[in-house]
């Protein structure tokens, strides 16, 4: 009984976080344009920390 409550509430959980990261991002282009920001600012942060070296 609580092996099967616990994966129902562990399948809520998922598709709750999955609803959420679609919604954030309703296109295609909008996903690349998420992901090229994501990767900008980890090259922000390589270049500060080099220089700061």
């Amino acid at each position: 009984m609580r092996k099967a409550f616990a994966s129902g509430l562990l399948a809520i959980f998922v598709l709750a976080g999955a609803a959420m990261l679609l919604s954030a991002c309703n296109t295609v282009a909008g996903f690349g344009e998420d992901m090229s920001a994501a990767g900008q600012a980890v090259g922000n942060s390589a270049e500060k920390v080099k220089n700061g070296m």
